[in-house]
């Protein structure tokens, strides 16, 4: 007797980023790694060592020429769009990284494309899989700490992208906000359930000089206030190589009426988190490290594409930090 057949994969791109989720959905045991494509031999090679059995295949031509059940994107943003609509057409799966889409118009294309499709639809907001921000968010949604009027929300990461892309608007969307920022708008609504958004105001800076001035760069410094139509008052600040003593600094803070709670990164630490409740002046832990959270966004598309591969409307709700990031932009 044999057990149900394993939804069957194919890798789109398998660097450092790719091989971690390929590595997380495998260990599952929910899906199979049917086929590889990416340029690099390198890096296929390396891919190869988790999934020998694997088909290596030039492109995402040949691998829509497979028979496979699904799609995972892990190639430069301006291709995510495109590539992911194309493989839901064809009616696969598609788990792409984040962004999406660059703006709100394309990451919208590539909900209807699923929708349209029937077929499920993850995006790489890895985050929210923190045991931290999960129980915050748990405090938050059941009203423990009353009404929440304040969310402070920070990403600092002392490096910049090492690929030459990721400076090019066009073909990245934007710089540090679109990078980091995505994440930390998402953790926001979220946690908040998705508020409406009535204000956007943002400051974008390249080089220590407003954006406006940096002709063809992207803005490696940013600070942006959103208000929601509930008054909820969220202030976003992120930037690439900014000199503040360590590798990273990254918060995510909820003050309410009735109490606070934090997830801050610890001891500039990328993977590291604490979070806090606080009454007062005091603090209560709620979550610390060891976690692994980085690849479980992966692992969980895994595991729901095993159940189903229909389409979940959850994913509709990527369009709304979309459109905020683009509010941000002022387009």
């Amino acid at each position: 007797m044999t057990g149900p057949v394993r939804p069957r994969l194919g890798f789109l791109g398998v660097g450092w980023i790719g091989r971690h989720r390929m590595e997380a959905m495998l260990a599952t045991g929910a899906v199979t790694a049917a086929a590889i494509a990416d340029p690099s031999p390198e890096t296929v090679a390396a891919a190869r060592e988790l999934a020998p059995e694997a088909q290596v295949v030039p492109d995402l031509d040949a691998l829509l020429a497979l028979d496979l059940d699904g799609i995972v994107i892990a190639t430069p943003s301006a291709l995510h769009a495109e590539q992911s609509i194309r493989a839901l057409r064809s009616g696969r799966a598609v788990f792409c990284q984040k962004p999406l889409g660059r703006t709100a118009p394309e990451t919208q294309a590539v909900v209807d494309a699923a929708r349209q499709a029937d077929r499920l639809l993850g995006v790489d907001l890895s985050y929210r899989h923190t045991d931290g921000m999960r129980r915050i968010r748990e405090l938050v949604q059941d009203g423990a700490l009353g009404r929440i009027f304040a969310v402070d929300l920070v990403f600092h990461n002392a490096y910049g992208p090492d690929k030459p892309w990721f400076y090019d608007s066009k073909a990245a969307g934007g710089g540090c906000v679109i990078d980091l920022g995505v994440h930390l708008v998402d953790l926001a609504l979220w946690t908040l359930g998705f508020p409406k958004i009535a204000e956007v105001s943002a400051h974008l800076q390249a080089g220590g000089r407003p954006l406006a001035e940096a002709t063809g760069q992207v803005e490696d410094h940013a600070v942006a206030t959103m208000v929601t139509e509930a008054g909820t008052v969220i202030r976003l600040a992120c930037s690439w190589r900014l000199q503040a003593g360590c590798d990273a600094v990254i918060a995510a803070e909820f003050y309410g009426t009735e109490g606070g709670a934090a997830l801050r990164n610890r001891d500039g630490s990328f993977y590291d988190f604490v979070a806090e409740r606080f009454r007062g002046t005091s603090g209560e832990l709620l979550a610390e490290p060891p976690d692994p959270w980085g690849a479980k966004s992966a692992a969980a598309f895994a595991e729901q594409l095993a159940r189903s591969h229909r389409f979940d409307g959850e994913i509709e709700r990527i369009t709304e930090v979309a459109a905020v990031l683009d509010r941000i932009y002022g387009r």
